[in-house]
């Protein structure tokens, strides 16, 4: 029994220093780089894949139109400082709540869908916000919308890009703290009984339909803050800002992460993010056609989920937790 409770202490350890260790990293990264906008675009991705990885991991609910709420949060502070001339501050505050309830109208009739099914319903969604974007003037037009005004607080503005990137560091730390409380309260363990049978879930007192939908607008709440952190940063969005292969990026970098793990999509991120700048720094080396990258990138796509799926059925975050699981045992 003492020796149990050592290694669960040694394990334990391990995980503060890891996580400790991976927020000092963090924290650098921005100081050490000229060009703070990889960085960014991955910790937005984080974000968003946190929210991914609920809906899918743990509630069973599959999503292939993520883009579609980023581009919901984005619009929110395009339209809110440009049109409506909203403090910029509040365009950010309102953007996760407007694509949160965005969710809840769609989710009303998508929700009925099951299984693929529903992961065609939401990349519908996201080609129909796309065509919207293109259509109507006061969402932007082919043209976009530019002239977004930086963030800013009173009389303070956020015209640093580094300051973007911590800020984004900081609504990570934010995701990934309301994602483990709600991972570790009642309603969370009803929505990971989803994932298992519904059938399961509504003998034992879940309220299904009530359930996925909570867990649907959650996760469009946290693309939607990224979309927000997104619009500020660039400063500009156009309906070439949202493509459907971004919204697909994301569920590979959740199932390469893993699924069902709180810290699966940042890892998954991190690693997809990482594999996606490698390949758009070989394919503009010298000698190689104009369609070198997107043919490189689907090609890593495509090895990289059947390894995962092959070899990690459970991702990445499964080979580090085996890794922390041999170094707690050599330690006791």
């Amino acid at each position: 029994m003492s020796t149990m409770m050592a290694g669960r202490r040694t394990s334990t350890l391990i995980t503060r220093s890891t996580i400790a260790v991976l927020a000092v990293v963090a924290l650098a990264m921005p100081m050490l780089m000229s060009d703070v906008t990889f960085f960014m675009q991955m910790v937005l991705a984080a974000i968003v894949v946190t929210g991914l990885s609920l809906l899918m991991g743990y509630a069973g609910q599959a999503s292939l139109g993520q883009g579609a709420f980023f581009a919901v949060g984005a619009l929110t502070v395009g339209i809110g400082t440009t049109t409506w001339a909203l403090p910029p501050v509040l365009a950010l505050v309102l953007a996760p709540v407007l694509a949160s309830a965005f969710a809840a109208v769609v989710g009303i009739p998508l929700l009925r869908l099951r299984g693929h099914y529903l992961a065609f319903g939401t990349l519908a969604l996201l080609l129909m916000v796309v065509a919207a974007m293109n259509t109507f003037d006061f969402l932007g037009g082919s043209f976009g919308i530019a002239g977004i005004p930086p963030l800013a607080v009173g009389s303070f503005e956020i015209t640093d890009p580094r300051d973007y990137a911590y800020l984004a560091l900081g609504c990570l730390a934010l995701v990934l703290l309301i994602s483990r409380n709600l991972i570790n309260s009642r309603f969370g363990r009803g929505i990971q009984a989803l994932a298992g049978s519904e059938t399961a879930a509504a003998s034992a007192g879940v309220a299904v339909f009530r359930a996925k939908l909570t867990v649907f607008a959650i996760s469009a709440a946290f693309a939607g803050l990224a979309g927000a952190l997104s619009a500020f940063f660039t400063p500009f969005i156009s309906p070439e800002s949202f493509p459907a292969s971004r919204s697909f990026e994301y569920v590979i970098m959740a199932v390469v992460g893993g699924l069902g793990a709180l810290w699966g999509g940042v890892i998954g991120a991190i690693a997809m993010s990482v594999v996606i700048e490698v390949i758009n720094r070989i394919s503009t080396q010298p000698g190689l056609p104009a369609t070198a990258g997107p043919i490189l990138q689907y090609a890593a796509y495509a090895v990289l989920l059947i390894l995962a799926l092959l070899w990690m059925p459970r991702g990445l975050i499964s080979v580090l937790h085996g890794v922390r699981g041999r170094l707690a045992a050599m330690r006791t």
